[in-house]
């Protein structure tokens, strides 16, 4: 029965730490434990010094992808490097999200969004137009269509990194027309048959979200047997079928879906084990922003009053080692991720 392994036991520094810790994903962050997630279900934390030795060749993989440096992102004409923490703002140019829908009167006001975005610290901005809120119903094509095209036209016109939340492929070659660099599909290329060879010929890359049911019914008694292990399961196999269509595993991002029919609970689990995914080989987007999970714990606080609960999630994500953190509040996350930034250099500068 097959073991993943999960880092944990975080450290500053490396420095007089040779053979007891490692670097995750060539990135800013060190663990010193491993947590062996037995196929049995049984949980065993284990020290990094030594714990090789105990590998088949299944766990030798998982631990060479859990260690090795993540490509670069191209979107468009801007690359983004993927050994540091980024933020993706969001727009949904919709009457209906569940944080912001109605906000932007046209296409000119979200597309400005947008722009203010990039210039507060966003490295790319998420373009939507159609809700995936929880009971939410499907768009038709061309709706969508015509909601984000001028958005993305303008945005990527002014040299921003535009990336597309679609599950449609007529959306995504529309996007990619315009200019979008980057497909986020909260199906994982699952929803539209279409959709993986359309990223595929494109040479885009690509976020596959873990999801459960559809946006209409996700929330309606989610189970899990084991959240961690299922999801990690889940988006193997999405990468596979991504791969399978043309679609190259440095060129694929993965997000655990929060919020994607999941209880606050299963939220909370998979915030606390996010490092695990680091194990399939590809960056991690995460987002959490304003998400029910926060008012849940908050005395049901509206969408509008969770900035701290936000930027709590986006922490503790880069703290294991997201990638990308997806969210509303830009200005305040980029603020937040800097000073974690330098907190991480100054412990990872030799004392002289």
């Amino acid at each position: 029965m097959r073991t993943l392994l999960r880092p944990t036991g975080f450290v500053d520094s490396p420095f007089g730490n040779d053979g007891k810790v490692e670097r995750l994903a060539g990135g800013l962050n060190w663990f010193a434990s491993v947590e062996l997630i037995h196929g049995d279900g049984k949980r065993e934390l284990v020290a990094v010094e030594g714990v090789e030795a105990r590998f088949d060749d299944a766990m030798a993989a998982d631990w060479a992808r859990l260690t090795a440096a993540r490509a670069p992102l191209r979107i468009g004409e801007r690359m983004i490097r993927l050994d540091q923490p980024h933020v993706m703002g969001i727009i949904n140019a919709t009457p209906d999200s569940f944080s912001d829908g109605g906000a932007y009167p046209d296409a000119a006001a979200a597309a400005e969004a947008g722009a203010e975005m990039a210039a507060q610290g966003a490295a790319i901005v998420d373009i939507g137009g159609e809700s995936t809120r929880p009971g939410a119903q499907p768009v038709w094509e061309g709706d969508e269509i015509e909601r984000v095209l001028p958005v993305v036209r303008q945005l990527a016109a002014g040299g921003v990194a535009v990336s597309i939340d679609t599950r449609k492929s007529g959306v995504m070659q529309a996007a990619i027309g315009a200019g979008a660099g980057l497909v986020n599909d909260v199906s994982a290329l699952s929803w539209d048959p279409h959709a993986a060879a359309t990223v595929a010929a494109a040479g885009v890359p690509v976020v596959l979200m873990h999801h459960q049911g559809d946006p209409a019914t996700m929330q309606d008694g989610p189970r899990y047997g084991d959240v961690l292990v299922e999801v990690y399961l889940w988006l193997e196999q999405r990468i596979a079928a991504a791969e399978a269509a043309g679609i190259e595993r440095s060129r694929i991002l993965v997000d655990p879906g929060i919020g994607f029919g999941k209880s606050v609970a299963h939220n909370l689990e998979l915030m606390n084990g996010l490092a695990l995914y680091h194990g399939l080989g590809c960056g991690i987007v995460v987002g959490a922003s304003r998400k029910r999970m926060i008012g849940a714990l908050s005395n049901e606080a509206p969408a509008g009053e969770r900035l701290g609960g936000s930027l709590a999630l986006a922490l503790k994500a880069v703290d294991q080692g997201a990638q990308v953190v997806r969210v509303h509040d830009v200005r305040d996350t980029v603020q937040a991720i800097r000073v974690w930034r330098g907190l991480r250099d100054m412990a990872l500068t030799p004392r002289a």
